[in-house]
């Protein structure tokens, strides 16, 4: 199985990459498929189930299937234009498109949170459907958003591998053994034979020109966050810290005043900054999704600011090795909290950014893979449960912690010879088999845990 570079990394909105990013998906497609439809279409409809329902509103789940239907798409997102568009709708209780007409759809009555029925392909689910002059359904389609901006059709969830891109590529690997033997056999890295298969699918310009781009927006989304401030949306009333946080660093550093242990604060505040943007709804990058968008752009930005001999350079390294890890975690295991709760976020997140710190510190494979393992393995068990359904509590300041468990794994295995008593391919199936006996209080649904022991109103 062959999953990009641009799968594990892609540009998109806060707060969420599976409830906001993925509904937003879905709603473009359903419209393009009434498109490519023999049915006239008179108006919409829509229904959240499971987690999108749980934490929706927490996760602006609604309003981001809404501007899908109406035509808005992830990636080109533009927060002035979105809410023009919601409040035209509000109005006027109908989506316009040009080739479609003018679409009954009223916010209030036409998006349902149906709390009680869960669909069976994944607890991300979600209903689209479309009706005629009457009122009757004449198309309907069901879409699961299954973490980092991904979306499966009901029979594209049931086809598996057997939907997906079955082109070869000159090293496949689905699992952390085979990309070591690959590796050990072509005398190359983890980066190297991850670029080959990259260039199976595109040209060197692309694939250089799509990684930049990459790192300049996640670096832009850290430097907005070290600049924002105000007060985060949806009612706990968090307000920003990153851009405090920074300054004080600035003004400890520039009077020589740091003690060693302050190394941490500058790891946290660059994914406190990120994850502040995603709280805001601002622009991001799933990284392997939105909730744990801020680990591994803070490891690249204390690596390039604080590490004698980083060169931006080698950022293209960095990132074919984590997307390395994350294609063989999602591949084996989930990336969704409201799979496998927050270890297959912020865990995921954590393994992918030590897999790439390790590499381009001079890790081996073997130390790279070892990196990995030990980020993941001290994640496992961790649970999704945002206070109010808010992308904010704990998971801001869990990006940070993340960081710096990416940092230190990877420190450590850099420390051995690469080998050690757990391989990453045990600890992502523990990861499976643990979000699998994960009680769904803990998976996103804000029904268990800090979500209701912490006072939100």
């Amino acid at each position: 199985m062959f999953l990009s570079v641009f799968d594990v990394f892609k540009i998109g909105v806060g707060p969420s990459s599976s409830h906001t990013m993925g509904p937003m998906v879905a709603g473009g497609a359903f419209i393009q498929a009434i498109r490519d439809s023999p049915f006239k279409v008179a108006g919409l409809r829509a229904s959240l189930h499971g987690s999108l329902a749980f934490t929706g509103k927490g996760h602006a789940t609604d309003r981001a299937t809404i501007l899908g239907l109406a035509g808005f798409l992830p990636d080109s997102y533009v927060a002035t234009k979105a809410d023009e568009a919601l409040e035209k709708i509000a109005n006027s209780k109908t989506i316009v498109h040009d080739d479609l007409g003018a679409l009954s759809f009223d916010p209030a009555a036409d998006l349902i949170f149906d709390y009680d029925n869960d669909l069976k392909g994944h607890a991300n689910g979600m209903m689209l459907f479309a009706t005629d002059d009457q009122g009757d359904v004449v198309m309907q389609e069901t879409y699961y958003s299954i973490g980092g901006g991904f979306v499966l059709t009901e029979d594209e969830l049931a086809q598996g591998e057997k939907g997906q891109d079955q082109r070869p590529v000159p090293f496949p690997f689905k699992s952390a053994t085979e990309m070591l033997e690959m590796s050990k056999k072509s005398g190359k890295s983890i980066a190297q034979i991850k670029k080959a298969n990259e260039l199976s699918r595109m040209g060197p310009a692309s694939l250089s020109d799509g990684i930049n781009r990459i790192w300049g927006a996640m670096n832009d989304c850290i430097d907005r966050g070290l600049e924002g401030e105000g007060i985060l949306p949806g009612g706990l009333f968090v307000k920003r810290r990153a851009k405090s946080i920074h300054e004080k660093l600035l003004h400890e550093a520039g009077l020589n005043l740091t003690p060693p242990h302050t190394i941490n604060d500058w790891m946290s505040v660059y994914a406190m900054a990120v994850n502040e943007e995603n709280a805001a709804g601002g622009q991001v990058v799933t990284s392997p999704t939105n909730g744990a968008a801020g680990v591994l752009p803070a490891v690249i930005r204390y690596w390039l600011d604080h590490v004698p001999g980083a060169n931006v350079d080698r950022v293209e390294e960095f990132l074919l090795t984590a997307a390395a890890i994350g294609g063989i975690v999602k591949a084996n295991a989930s990336i969704s909290g409201a799979e496998c709760g927050c270890q297959a976020e912020v865990g995921s997140a954590a393994a992918m950014a030590a897999a790439g710190f390790c590499a381009v510190m001079g890790g081996t494979p073997e130390q790279i893979e070892n990196a990995a393992e030990i980020a993941l393995e001290h994640h496992l068990g961790m649970t999704c449960d945002p206070v109010k359904g808010l992308v904010q509590v704990p998971c801001i300041e869990r990006n940070g912690l993340g960081a710096i468990k990416a940092i230190s794994a990877a420190s450590l295995a850099l420390r051995g010879d690469g080998s050690h008593i757990v391989p990453l391919d045990a600890c992502i199936e523990t990861m499976r088999q643990t979000g699998r006996d994960m009680h769904s209080n803990y998976k996103e649904t804000s029904l268990g845990g800090l979500a209701v022991n912490v006072p939100n109103c």
